[in-house]
């Protein structure tokens, strides 16, 4: 397993001018093309985006990871809107199912994590803030598409062993026997 971790100064993020410290914040992984140039591969920002909605939907992805958070509302909230509203319909979970899609759109789009800088991570059901290392965010996502409890059986205890509780937060490589 590899992983980046990327640490930034509280102090080096823009303030708004009520002071609070709400980023959002997203990542692009890009590949080298034959021709010089990048092409965008992967873009990141709340998890489980692309299970939920490009699973099988190839050119949704695509137009996904090419594109940024400032054109994702226009760009994916019909198709955002339109698959949850489909699976609420499918459960039965909502009166009105196309109300609740929206509604789960715009909490969804743009595509970017919200943390208040300062403050504890937590991906959890009521709200997002950042997301912690043992938050489970395929169960809360799935649970918000369908408007009902799901849960995929995998919690903090799945991986071992747990982060580190301090930066990077990455628990120790195992040694292999």
């Amino acid at each position: 397993m590899y992983s980046i971790v990327l640490e930034v100064p509280a102090a080096e993020l823009p303030t708004r001018a009520d002071h609070h410290h709400r980023i959002g914040v997203w990542a692009l992984s890009t590949l080298a093309t034959d021709t010089g140039g990048w092409r965008s591969i992967n873009r990141a920002g709340l998890p489980m985006i692309h299970p939920l909605f490009t699973a099988f939907n190839e050119d949704l992805g695509d137009r996904l990871n090419g594109g940024s958070p400032a054109t994702d509302v226009d760009t994916f909230a019909d198709t955002v809107i339109s698959a949850i509203a489909a699976a609420v319909e499918a459960t039965g979970t909502a009166s009105d199912s196309t109300a609740y899609a929206h509604s789960v759109a715009h909490r969804l789009l743009p595509n970017m994590l919200p943390y208040t800088v300062g403050t504890p991570a937590v991906f959890g059901f009521a709200s997002w803030n950042g997301r912690s290392l043992i938050d489970n965010a395929p169960d809360v996502m799935f649970s918000l598409a369908t408007n009902t409890p799901l849960s995929l059986g995998i919690g903090k205890e799945s991986v071992p062993p747990g982060p580190s509780t301090v930066f990077p937060y990455v628990p120790p490589r195992r040694r292999r026997a």
